[in-house]
């Protein structure tokens, strides 16, 4: 009785031991893929374009006056879907990004390492658009594999020189982009229209960031997801029998005999040999260097370039397509559909929750924020027949728009609000307003030495945010 070469081949682990753009001396393999074609890549094609065309186009679109996406760390102001966050809505801003995390982790315990093959920016420029350069300037895996043994000469130095050149230009492209998110559009364009020589110091930041990106699509590439990206080993931690991922169909695979080349006239059937004729397309066309028939790996970003390469040799063979395919281990060998498990309604129902008060908190917030604090070290004054107390204010202006006439008043209780120096003052977009303030209100309002008074901040007649404070009076005073 013949033994299952699947097996043996499950039986040694040493492929685990390594990667695949590293050799046993430790030094880098540098990995050539195959160009990928097929209905995925079709598809992964017309996502790409569109998340890109987003991607470039985000920090330029505007609601109501608000960058749709903006992540100004140095000012402080983040802008997320065309809704400002400040300093004072840090809360929002975690809880926002606990829903991208909740959500990452339940597409990755349904669907694996779909992130990274799909909507990843890593991926995206690598395939889409660097590897693509690159299979323009330089040809397919055979070619580069040629032209890297090749010595210098004419042809080599003007395909490197040239695939080099743009990189760097498209580097250059991408770390603008990157600093209209960081800094915002408007200082984007006010900075490129008065120079580079009135804005060195952004110049020299570009230049920096746009070696990092360069050193990352011309040297590190595929090492980001295999090495440095801990989402990787994250799936390890989500990943269970009921997750659909790029999957190869071991047991039609390798069936009895295990796999082995295709011979003409042979009845596989018969000897009990599996679909697979061991082309090793699959791993040719993957771009971070793996064999999938090894099963589910760290390496895998479910990119479906392989899908797509065994497919075509299934077609030219005769034999059925999907021996690669999106499917669980549980689909495989117990033949079961994918289910929603227990598992996932529990992501499911934090996801929709946390959606939930996120959402609600998010509408119910107000486009102003006031903050009242007593001054430091004073309590209260006799003024006349009332008592005083005195305060500092601060007023954030979270809109786009200029306040002109902004007061307060007291909302809960008699009495009267004198801001030093002024009747009222006037708020910039995104700007803050501060001062000091006094209150003076009668004893007989005020029921105990510590009273709780709530101040309403007003535009004209409108009252655009409220704000309470504790006002401190003799204890004897009643």
């Amino acid at each position: 009785m013949s033994v299952n070469r699947y097996e043996q081949k499950h039986n040694d682990e040493e492929f685990r031991d390594h990667i695949a753009t590293i050799t046993t001396e430790g030094k880098r393999q540098w990995i050539y893929p195959k160009k990928p074609s097929g209905k995925w890549y079709k598809h992964r094609k017309t996502v790409s374009w569109i998340l890109l065309a987003f991607l470039f186009a985000a920090p330029f679109i505007k609601i109501r006056g608000n960058q749709f996406l903006m992540f100004n760390v140095v000012e402080r102001k983040f802008n997320i879907f065309g809704f400002p966050f400040w300093p004072q809505d840090f809360h929002l801003f975690v809880i926002s990004m606990i829903i991208g995390v909740v959500f990452v982790a339940l597409f990755t315990v349904a669907f694996g390492r779909i992130f990274c093959g799909w909507i990843c920016p890593q991926t995206i420029f690598m395939e889409m658009v660097f590897r693509r350069i690159e299979y323009w300037i330089e040809g397919d895996r055979n070619a580069q594999i040629k032209l890297d043994k090749q010595p210098w000469d004419k042809e080599k130095i003007r395909k490197k020189g040239l695939k080099w050149f743009v990189f760097f230009v498209i580097s250059f492209f991408i770390a603008n982009v990157f600093l209209a998110y960081v800094s915002g559009s408007d200082k984007l364009i006010e900075m490129i229209t008065e120079g580079p020589a009135n804005n060195l110091g952004t110049l020299i930041a570009l230049l920096i960031f746009t070696a990092v990106f360069y050193y990352i699509y011309a040297w590190f590439r595929e090492q980001v997801c295999i090495i440095a990206c801990p989402y990787g080993r994250l799936q390890g931690a989500l990943l269970d029998n009921k997750s659909v991922v790029v999957a190869y169909d071991h047991k039609r695979g390798e069936r009895e005999a295990g796999r082995g080349r295709m011979v003409k006239n042979e009845d596989r059937a018969t000897l009990g040999k599996g679909d697979c004729i061991d082309c090793k397309l699959c791993v040719a066309v993957c771009p971070t260097g793996i064999d999938i028939r090894n099963g589910t790996q760290l390496e895998c970003i479910n990119c479906t370039a392989c899908i797509d390469e065994c497919n075509t040799v299934m077609d030219k063979v005769g034999l059925p397509k999907g021996l690669i395919r999106y499917a669980s281990e549980d689909e495989i060998t117990k033949k079961e559909k994918f289910v929603f498990s227990a598992r996932m309604k529990g992501y499911a129902a934090v996801l929709i929750i946390l959606t939930g008060v996120f959402t609600g908190m998010l509408f119910l917030r107000n486009d102003v924020e006031a903050t009242v604090l007593r001054l430091p070290g004073q309590l209260f004054e006799h003024k006349g027949e009332n008592i005083s107390n005195i305060f500092t204010f601060k007023v954030l202006n979270k809109t786009e728009r200029d306040f002109s006439d902004v007061h307060f008043k007291l909302e809960n209780i008699k009495g009267t609000v004198k801001i030093v120096g002024k009747q009222s003052f006037a708020i910039k977009k995104a700007g803050l307003a501060q001062g000091t303030l006094f209150i003076e209100i009668n004893p007989a309002f005020l029921e105990k030495d510590k009273t709780k008074i709530v101040l309403g901040v007003y535009e004209g007649d409108k009252r655009i945010d409220t704000e309470s404070t504790n006002f401190l009076a003799p204890r004897s005073f009643n």
